[in-house]
């Protein structure tokens, strides 16, 4: 009988130890803090209801993960921190080039709304206006001009027609008029021929 009740203490005892490894195994995985403080507060020996018995080992394995865990949040705090000022940055400079951009294509907006003329910016409708006016002006321009060039050419053609029977009437009379010369200086010979005689 005694060795039974040193068989089974022993076996208590094996039991126990390999109950903590696993437990220390368990603590020691990648469980997150709060299910590693659930399997410790579970695995650990209750006293009275308020308090539970719990290894020094296993406290100082828990305190190593939650150092572990916080050096690893500060870590990824601060490279949250870091990609979070570097995208501001990026948004800052993007926001920067976005307003310059828009800027420049104001200034290209004016400039293909507006035409330059004698150094005078012009409205693109204000310009076309001003030259479809100059057309409009120069085309009644030619047509008048057009007008007054056939009239002069239809004026100097009745001109050189009246001119012509001028000139032709000068000769008739011209022909008349030495005709009836020679017909009297043909007369004044006769009668000149008729007194000598």
């Amino acid at each position: 009988m005694h060795k039974s009740i040193l068989s089974l203490i022993l076996i208590f005892l094996a039991t126990g130890t390999f109950a903590q490894l696993t437990l220390q195994q368990k603590l020691q995985s990648d469980l997150n803090l709060h299910t590693q403080f659930q399997v410790l507060l579970a695995q650990s020996r209750s006293q009275d209801a308020d308090f539970k018995i719990v290894r020094k080992s296993n406290i100082e394995i828990i305190q190593k993960n939650v150092n572990d865990s916080i050096s690893k949040y500060t870590k990824e705090i601060a490279s949250l921190k870091n990609s979070s000022s570097s995208s501001v940055a990026t948004v800052t400079g993007l926001k920067d080039s976005l307003q310059s951009v828009q800027s420049e294509l104001q200034s290209e907006k004016q400039k293909t709304d507006s035409i330059s003329f004698i150094g005078i910016d012009f409205a693109k409708s204000t310009y076309h206006m001003i030259v479809w006016i100059i057309i409009a002006v120069l085309g009644i321009g030619f047509f008048t001009m057009l007008v007054s060039f056939r009239k002069a050419k239809i004026d100097t053609v009745e001109h050189q027609k009246t001119a012509e029977e001028t000139q032709n009437e000068f000769q008739q009379y011209k022909k008349k008029a030495m005709e009836k010369e020679q017909l009297l200086k043909r007369q004044l010979l006769d009668e000149q021929l008729k007194r000598d005689s």
